[in-house]
């Protein structure tokens, strides 16, 4: 499979985002799936989207970007983990 670009976004581009991509990463880990984490503010995803394979945040994105956003805020509460994790691995599969 080929090394997939994940974009984690969230309001300052540190603190849950830094959550949000260990979450995901390990998730990866446990599917065999290489991925290249981003970090970044929500405000910056457009930016750093083209070339991306998906879009992970815990805030609104309001520009439109051309690759799948998952909303993240289940890596947070812990609520939906499970299904939230499954639906990055599609995503990432497809």
């Amino acid at each position: 499979m080929n090394r997939k670009r994940v974009v984690v976004a969230c309001g300052t581009g540190i603190a849950t985002s830094t959550v949000v991509a260990e979450k995901v990463a390990e998730a990866c880990r446990r599917e065999g799936i290489d991925v290249d984490i981003i970090q970044c503010k929500a405000t910056e995803v457009a930016t750093h989207a083209p070339g991306a394979s998906l879009v992970v945040a815990t805030t609104t994105i309001a520009t439109p970007v051309s690759v799948p956003v998952i909303n993240a805020i289940g890596f947070l509460t812990g609520v939906g983990e499970e299904e939230l994790s499954r639906r990055i691995i599609e995503a990432l599969k497809d």
